[in-house]
Order: structure tokens, then C-alpha cells, then sequence
């Protein structure tokens, strides 16, 4: 019946999403089952150990947004801390590489931050920079608020003067690099302060300047590592979801989502590779969005009731705009490398052109840039004593006709040439190459072939204006009922944090459509991490009253408008000469005791009585 409750659910994938959504349906009473192609839970954000005891993140190895993950536990009843996650600070954030030689260090420390910036632009630079904290503050607040926390299922949403409201401060219009330029006036310090979006998998040129969140959650927030790798996070979560009965089956690869139903259009269950067929209520798919309607969904030649939905769709799909690969060593080295910090960006002298080499030809740059992440540095379980695991990412074009999977072996050789070059020469260091002692690469086809990545893109479908919000893919699946996406190419993006949102999300719409209560606090009563809340509850008494005062900037705005409109009305008076100057019934002595009544209100009562006493002198 269309109204009956759901018992059961597979989830297609054990990435962060499949992990997440499959403990909150489990915690809303459901039957769920995982499935996961491979022989290991996380997807891209897991770990491998080499067979020397090194330990490498495969994919991220940098906590950002901890009040996502925070939020994560709250909703199940417990903490980070409480399922054994112990989160490390990386201090400082980054040592940020130029081919002169210069090292800009970014950190959490105010005063460090003061010194580097005001190196390169001065005491007004640090102004500017406090300006750009301040905007990006603005881009993290509201973006957690209004994208976020809240699902996107048609585009009349995005005219909702509740939304465009506050959300046109986002400039999402606009350039994370046009952004920056009104702050930073060198080039170098626009590039320190533009880079970090190659995590979402884009260009700054391209990329809207929302999200400086990113940057401003790393300084505001700083960045963290959990130590024994990320992975140990989803661990946590899937520690919760197993208590709650989740079933976890994994090297289990499915084939097809199966539909049946009165007109054949309702997910049934799923077909897996082995030919077993599975039955559920609902199916919940963490693969690759692209890649299941390409492949896991019926197409037109198999499926007349779904296909001529489907197949059109997947094939559009393709065509969009992808993020970015990438190539991934995975080095051990036989000795501590200490001019390496935890995290550091080796940044192109050709900025531009590197990033129109990856997102425009979708190949190599001739001159990379590149991420450097020493875990061993923060976590000294990362490597065996007095050595070091490095992981070397180079963000790259993703699989295309002019770049095919049989083109990136010399790629792959090309790139560990030039990084290996680069490094050696910035940092002083020589003959790095004869210090790896073991050897781990990830490339494009490797990303298609381990995770179902379409065209090898790390992180889903692109970022772009027309491919976020109403405009992205959407959690519920598209001419299937009972079906539902969660993960990076789904709202309301690509990224842990990101993605344990959207798993949120979704297991709330899809309780919403089966009429089931939310066993944690619902979205649409969110208003703020738990730490703030947890802050309220020691507050007390006048002392700790939050109150906005009328002298805030807003209100300043308004009243030097309604100044000048009055200066306007004086100085026609004076002019025509109506009304007298003495009129003490009206005219100026009135406007003058308007003008203090104001003041009174917003700037204090001896402001007031200054500005009365001196405007009767005036009229006299």
C-alpha cells in the first residue's frame, strides 16, 4: 500500500553517506541492509596500511567543520569523544610553498596571521584581512542555515524572499577569486587565500566566492586530524549504525536496482552481480549519482515503465559539468622529512594556467600545484618510528576523449617528475626519490575503477552556479519512487561534513514521504551547533543577555539616512525662507528636537542633550 509504513531498506554504498543515512533510518526503527562493492567501509575516505606499516588516508586526511560531525553524534546521542574519535589540531594550518623561496605559514594564531600578512601587504593588509574574516564568517553562518540545513526539491525555493534574503550576501554571482582581489591586493596573498577550493574540485575562477567558508572554517575552527586516520570517524558512526542492527554485507556489488509495482515505476529491491536478488522498501543509493543512472537504474531498451525517464536523464547527467581528479602518491619514506609540516601547498607560478589546464584541457599542468600531507607529522601511528608517510596530491582533469584512461601512465610519470623537482628545490632537500621505500598511486582510471567514479572525478559533479541548490541532483530519484540518492553529487554537496548533512537530508525527506516521526532534532528546528547550546544553558541572568543594540551599523545606516533627509528639509527652508528661523511650534527648533529624541535612543542621553542644546543656539 502507498500509505504503509517501510520496514526495510538497502543502501547501495558504505561511503560517509551510506555509513550516515543508514544509522538514522536504523535509529528510525527501519531494517537496513549496506552493500558495498568492496572489501572495506569509508569509500574514498578510507585507509590502507603497506606492508612496511605505514598508514595512508586514501582520500581526505583534513577535518574541516567540526560542528557537522559534532552535529552527527548529537543526533544519535552521543559525542566524537564518547565513541573513542580523538580529534588532533594541526597547528599551524599550512606551510604554503612560492618558487621564491617565501613561505607563508596560515594558522589559528591572530597574532601569527597579523605578522605573515602585514610581511606582504602591510598594517592596512591585515585590516582587509579582518574584512574578508568577517564576510566569510557571514558565507559559513548563513550557508549553514539556509543550504545546509535544508533540502532544495524545486526551483520556486530559490525565489523565496525568506531565502534570497539573506542569501544574496553569499555573492554567489561572483568569483571566490573577483572576491578576493577587494581584499588582498597582492598577488600572493590571493592565491594563499584562494587555493582551498580545489576541495570542492574547482577553479577559484570559476568557483562562487561562497565558499571562503571553507577558509574561514580553517581559521576560525582550524583543522583538525582524527587520530588513526579519518577513516575512523565513519568507523564511529558505523560502530552506532551495527548497534542500532544495521547488516553490513561487503564485497557485494550490485547490478540493478529492480522496480515493480501497479505501473513499475517503485524500487523493489536490487540485483547483485552475483544474481542474488535482494527485496526492500526502499533503496538508498551512495554510489556515484552519474553512475547509477547510467548503470545501476533500467535504461529505455530494458524498462518501458522507467527507462524513458531514466535514460535521457543519465545521458544529461554525462554531459555535466564535472569536479576535478586527481593523481595520489602514497610514499613511504625510510626517514623523517622535517621540512615538511603536517600540510603543505606547493602553489603554481602559473596560477591560472594550472587550473586552466585542469578544468579547461583536463590534463596535467606542465606546473602543478599540489597538496603535501604528512600525517606521521600529527599522529605518529601514521609510520613506523623515525620515518614518515607522505601522501602527494595533485588535483588533475578528470578521464576525457582527449585524456582516456591509456593516456595517464605517462601522465602519472610526468607529474611524480615535477612534484619530486619541486619539493626538492622549495624545501632545499635532495634525492627524495631514493628515500620511498614503498610505492601507492591513484589516478583517474584507478578512482573509476576502485569507487565507480564517473570519469574518475574525486568529487562528483561540479560545484558550479547551475549545479547546486534546486539545480543539483535530487535526493529523490528522478522517475523512481522509493528511491533515493545520498552522497557527493546530491544536495547539498561533495565533502564529509558535506555529505553527513546530506544524509541528514535525505533520511528526513524520506521519513517525511512515509509519514514516520524524526528521532532527533529535526532540521526545521536547527538553530545552531551543540556547543552553542550547550554554552546557553550556563548562561544566566542580565550579566549573559544577548541583546543587539540600535547603534549596530544597520541602524547607524538607517539613522544618517534620516539625518541627511532632514539636512535636506533644513537647508530648504533656509533657502525659500519658509516657515522662520523662529519658530519655536515647528519649523527648526521641532526638527531639532526630533533630531535629540533620536540620539537620546541610539547614542546616549549626554550625545542627545549636546546636539539639542546646539541646534536651539542654531535657531536663535
Amino acid at each position: 500500500m502507498a500509505n504503509e509504513k517501510p520496514r526495510s531498506a538497502i543502501v547501495i554504498g558504505a561511503g560517509a553517506g551510506g555509513i550516515a543515512i543508514s544509522a538514522r533510518l536504523a535509529k528510525a526503527g527501519l531494517n537496513v541492509t549496506v552493500l558495498e562493492k568492496n572489501n572495506f567501509t569509508g569509500g574514498r575516505c578510507s585507509i590502507f596500511r603497506s606492508e612496511a606499516g605505514f598508514r595512508f588516508d586514501q582520500g581526505p586526511s583534513l577535518l574541516l567543520l567540526p560542528n557537522l560531525f559534532r552535529e552527527t553524534f548529537a543526533d544519535f546521542g552521543t559525542t566524537l569523544e564518547a565513541e573513542g574519535v580523538e580529534l588532533l589540531q594541526c597547528f599551524p594550518n599550512y606551510d604554503i610553498w612560492f618558487s621564491d623561496g617565501a613561505v607563508f605559514r596560515s594558522s589559528t594564531d591572530t597574532a601569527a596571521m597579523k605578522r605573515e600578512i602585514e610581511k606582504w601587504e602591510g598594517p592596512d593588509g591585515f585590516q582587509r584581512y579582518l574584512s574578508w574574516l568577517a564576510e566569510a564568517h557571514g558565507h559559513y553562518e548563513i550557508s549553514l542555515q539556509h543550504v545546509l540545513h535544508r533540502n532544495f526539491t524545486n526551483h520556486a525555493q530559490l525565489a523565496d524572499p525568506r531565502f534570497v534574503a539573506p542569501t544574496i550576501a553569499l555573492h554567489p554571482l561572483e568569483s571566490i577569486w573577483s572576491r578576493a582581489t577587494r581584499y588582498f591586493w597582492s598577488d600572493r596573498l590571493r592565491r594563499v587565500f584562494t587555493f582551498a577550493t580545489m576541495y570542492m574540485g574547482m577553479s577559484p575562477y570559476d568557483a562562487p566566492s561562497t565558499y571562503s567558508l571553507l577558509q574561514y572554517t580553517e581559521l576560525a575552527e582550524g583543522i583538525w586530524y582524527p587520530k588513526g586516520g579519518f577513516q575512523t570517524v565513519l568507523a564511529a558512526v558505523e560502530r552506532i549504525g551495527r548497534r542500532l542492527g544495521v547488516q553490513y554485507r561487503l564485497n557485494t556489488p550490485v547490478a540493478k536496482v529492480l522496480t515493480g509495482g501497479p505501473d513499475g515505476k517503485t524500487a523493489t529491491g536490487v540485483l547483485l552481480e552475483s544474481g542474488e536478488k535482494l527485496e526492500a522498501d526502499l533503496v538508498i543509493i551512495n554510489a556515484d549519482l552519474v553512475y547509477a543512472y547510467n548503470n545501476l537504474f533500467p535504461q529505455e531498451s530494458e524498462n518501458k515503465a522507467v527507462g524513458p525517464t531514466i535514460t535521457p536523464y543519465a545521458q544529461d547527467l554525462s554531459k555535466r559539468e564535472a569536479s576535478c581528479s586527481s593523481i595520489s602518491f602514497y610514499w613511504s619514506f625510510s626517514k623523517k622529512i622535517p621540512e615538511l609540516g603536517t600540510h603543505n601547498i606547493f602553489l603554481a607560478d602559473e596560477y591560472k594556467e594550472s587550473f586552466d589546464a585542469i578544468f579547461k584541457r583536463h590534463t596535467l599542468p606542465s606546473d602543478p600545484s599540489f597538496y603535501v600531507n604528512v600525517p606521521s607529522r600529527v599522529d605518529p601511528t601514521a609510520a613506523p618510528p623515525d620515518k614518515d608517510a607522505v601522501i602527494c596530491l595533485i588535483p588533475v582533469g578528470h578521464l576525457s576523449t582527449t585524456h582516456p584512461a591509456s593516456s595517464w601512465p605517462s601522465l602519472v610519470a610526468s607529474a611524480k617528475k615535477a612534484v619530486l623537482a619541486t619539493i626538492e628545490k622549495r624545501t632545499g632537500l635532495a634525492n627524495l626519490e631514493s628515500l620511498i621505500m614503498e610505492e601507492t598511486i591513484n589516478s583517474p582510471p584507478e578512482w573509476q575503477q576502485k569507487f565507480n567514479l564517473d570519469r574518475g572525478a574525486i568529487l562528483g559533479l561540479s560545484h558550479s552556479f547551475f549545479n547546486v541548490l534546486s539545480f543539483r541532483p535530487r535526493t529523490r530519484a528522478k522517475g523512481v519512487r522509493n528511491a533515493y540518492f545520498v552522497g557527493a553529487s546530491t544536495h547539498p554537496g561533495t565533502g564529509v561534513p558535506i555529505v553527513l548533512a546530506g544524509a541528514k537530508i535525505t533520511a528526513e525527506q524520506i521519513l517525511g514521504d512515509k509519514g514516520m516521526g524524526v528521532p532527533w532534532e529535526p532540521l526545521d528546528q536547527w538553530r545552531g551547533d551543540g556547543k552553542a547550546k550547550e554554552g546557553d544553558s550556563k548562561r544566566g541572568g542580565s550579566l549573559d543577555l544577548v541583546r543587539k543594540p540600535l547603534w549596530t551599523d544597520d541602524w547607524n545606516l538607517f539613522l544618517w539616512g534620516v539625518i541627511g533627509g532632514l539636512v535636506v528639509v533644513v537647508v530648504v527652508v533656509v533657502l525659500t525662507g519658509a516657515g522662520g528661523m523662529r519658530v519655536r511650534g515647528g519649523g527648526l527648533w521641532g526638527i531639532g528636537n526630533v533630531l535629540g529624541w533620536i540620539y537620546w535612543i541610539c547614542c546616549g542621553r549626554d550625545l542627545a542633550l549636546y546636539l539639542m542644546v546646539d541646534w536651539r543656539i542654531f535657531c536663535l
